[in-house]
């Protein structure tokens, strides 16, 4: 049995109730968790102050003296402060416990040398740290300390007495156990030539450097390993997909795609979807399965290429679908579909959770007899119960409330090993080391332009002392014959707060603009009223939208040129950004006025800048990215895409994803079978990996 296999029971200091601590609160279950458990920071513990040297704003420090005498405060029913008083010959410190007073009392000797450590601080001109941590001085060896690690720890744990410290000795000890070089899991000619230290040396190195350099190799090393396992499963999936499973070949550009392009298409194609048709019309021509993503802003007119996409399958005879995530945006697809296929002899139809009875039976018989060409719905769509006669092209809007699971649902409605081409489309723009991770099966295009015509969104910041001017400038908007998006936040903890500011600044809105009518949306509403009041708007009938983020996505109102976003410090990046697409969908000058109180941290007025200062949406994304991390970005939180990873940070390992995707890309082209004795190791690796907790599935 493998070391690392060992239950964290047998490890000397834990036992059976820690163990419980440690598996319930960390997810720790074997020696290999534990040394897989990484610092969160270090200390350096290599040098020694004397007492006289401190102030109360240096950071840890340590100091070897003795204790002189103790003294107890009472602080109340059954609290008390116990106060050491400490020297080291060149001047006198105290050593403070609030809680484990008495502990400290029991087990620290007057006259015994100790090594104490701590933050210092000031208390009546007298230099205290409180809660020390103590070693007695001759057991330790100061020129062996190096960097002290730090672990985080749960409030149960340290309640039970198991804080960073505790878990430090626990670590220390397990390194002390593990006698053999710990088993490698990348072979050496990959590591060798990248000048990466052996596993053995990074986990023994990342729980104990002797200085910051060794740290660095150390981490570079896990972090590589990290990202390259995850590259690898992805490619691998790709690489057993395209395998696998053929893709219909549609080499014919026929008479519906041609009369289209000919007659209805609204406007000249941008270069952007020019370059983005041809290669989707390469990859489905192959015979190979086309899964490609489709990035491209709100309003950079990705429902066009996907329709065009769609038309491409019609023409040789098979049938196409558009899954989307919410029913609100799948009615939107259905009327600008229809629209844009107006007089054209195509059965365009909806499949949603309110679709039912005698119309349902008629779209599910209209699809299993090919008289269906275009369905448009919801999750609707992946029911058992909904049969194509031939389906040959999905496409996929707002990837990230879809998972792999999902998608393959739909390949299970064709026969055989051929499986429909996929396109998955995403407003929300994703950093490249984002999309090669959360995306890294699919292949990227990118719209990076805007219809002719569209004028860039104006982007501005007020504080909410300055309302009244604001009100004066919605007024003029609306005496020109705009429309308004006011905005209110909308977070989940505090909703019925939320709502009830919503109810409220509703009530002074309509006070404040009692000559014009006004529509109010949110979250609780039922879907029919919310239906009511979004129509009223994007009739003209109101016009004032006030609403929470539900209008984030699936609305389209080209005479709406503000959006007014009330708290926008409460909102991430991202979501400003999809906010603010609302508007400039017509000819006409949009803006967007981001309200916020004049107090406000760094990070968010950062996020502030960004807004005002670009429309650039991946400028954003990877703001948003290096800002809040890779688990908190719009979508992937949600989708369980935001896998653990426990070393690296792909908002700030940019360079060592694209080195270990580049890496995983070598083994695959060579062993596309996994079964090459060469590569064994890793295989063997990646099985093991896939045993674990983390949602691989996700993530392939």
């Amino acid at each position: 049995m493998n070391i690392l296999d060992q239950d964290i029971m047998y490890l000397p200091g834990v036992g059976p109730n820690r163990k419980k601590m440690l598996s319930k609160e960390l997810g720790i279950e074997t020696y290999g968790d534990l040394l897989e458990y990484y610092p969160y920071k270090y200390v350096d513990r290599s040098k020694v102050y004397t007492v006289h040297e401190l102030t109360g704003d240096m950071p840890f420090v340590q100091v070897v003296g003795r204790i002189l005498s103790f003294e107890t405060f009472e602080m109340g029913p059954r609290k008390e402060r116990v106060v050491a008083h400490f020297s080291d010959g060149t001047g006198i410190m105290d050593l403070v416990w609030f809680n484990g007073g008495k502990y400290a009392r029991q087990n620290y000797k007057i006259g015994t040398k100790y090594l104490v450590f701590g933050r210092p601080g000031v208390f009546n001109n007298r230099i205290q740290v409180q809660h020390p941590d103590i070693d007695l001085a001759e057991k330790v060896e100061l020129s062996a300390m190096g960097m002290q690690p730090y672990y985080n720890t749960t409030e149960k744990m340290k309640k039970a007495g198991m804080n960073s410290r505790a878990v430090e000795k626990l670590t220390k000890t397990l390194v002390g156990v593990l006698k053999d070089p710990l088993p490698e899991t990348i072979p050496n000619f990959i590591t060798a030539p990248l000048h990466l230290m052996s596993r053995d040396q990074a986990l023994r190195n990342l729980h104990y450097p002797q200085d910051t350099k060794d740290l660095e190799r150390a981490r570079v090393r896990l972090k590589f390993e990290e990202l390259f396992f995850v590259q690898l499963n992805i490619l691998r999936y790709a690489s057993d997909q395209r395998r696998k499973y053929r893709g219909f070949v549609f080499n014919r550009i026929g008479p519906l795609f041609n009369d289209f392009y000919q007659k209805n298409l609204p406007f000249a194609l941008t270069g952007a979807q020019k370059r983005v048709m041809h290669e989707i019309r390469k990859d489905m021509c192959t015979g190979r399965q086309m899964n490609r993503l489709l990035q491209g802003d709100v309003g950079s007119g990705k429902t066009l290429v996907a329709l065009m996409t769609m038309l491409i399958a019609l023409d040789n005879g098979y049938q196409a679908c558009m899954m989307a995530p919410t029913e609100i945006l799948a009615e939107q697809h259905l009327q600008s579909i229809r629209e844009f296929l107006k007089g054209m002899p195509i059965r365009v139809e909806l499949l949603t959770g309110i679709v039912k009875g005698k119309k349902r039976q008629e779209i599910l018989d209209g699809l299993r007899s090919g008289d269906v060409h275009i369905l448009i719905g919801t999750h609707a769509v992946i029911e058992d119960t909904v049969q194509f006669a031939q389906l040959g092209t999905v496409v996929i809007d707002e990837q990230h409330r879809f998972g792999v699971a999902q998608r393959a649902k739909l390949w299970a409605k064709t026969e055989g090993n051929t499986i429909p081409h996929v396109l998955v489309m995403t407003a929300t723009p994703i950093p490249r080391t984002l999309a090669m991770t959360l995306y890294g099966d699919l292949d990227v295009s990118i719209i990076d332009e805007l219809p002719p015509g569209r004028k860039p969104i104006r982007t501005s910041h007020v504080f909410d002392n300055r309302m009244t001017s604001l009100y004066d400038g919605i007024r003029r908007q609306i005496h020109e014959g705009r429309q308004v998006y006011i905005v209110f936040p909308l977070i989940e903890e505090s909703e019925k707060i939320d709502l009830k500011n919503l109810e409220q600044g509703f009530e002074t809105l309509r006070e404040a603009f009692p000559d014009f009518r006004l529509s109010k949306v949110h979250g609780k509403m039922k879907a029919k009223e919310k239906e009511e009041e979004m129509q009223k708007f994007v009739s003209g009938e109101t016009q004032i939208l006030v609403a929470t983020t539900v209008i984030e996505v699936g609305v389209n109102v080209p005479n709406a040129s503000v959006m007014v976003i009330l708290e926008a410090q409460r909102f991430g990046l991202s979501q400003l950004h999809q906010l603010r697409g609302r508007v400039g969908r017509g000819a006409d000058q949009s803006f967007c006025i981001l309200v916020t109180p004049f107090k406000l941290s760094e990070d968010t007025r950062k996020r502030i800048d960004i807004m005002c200062e670009t429309n650039d949406g991946f400028r954003i994304a990877e703001a948003d990215l290096k800002l809040r991390g890779p688990g908190d970005l719009e979508g992937t939180q949600q989708s369980g895409m935001a896998f653990d990873l426990k070393i690296a940070n792909i908002a700030r390992d940019g360079q060592l994803v694209q080195l270990a995707r580049d890496e995983a890309q070598k083994i695959i082209d060579e062993d596309p079978q996994c079964q090459s004795p060469k590569y064994q190791m890793l295989w063997n690796r990646l099985r093991q990996l896939r045993k674990t907790n983390v949602n691989w599935a996700a993530i392939s």
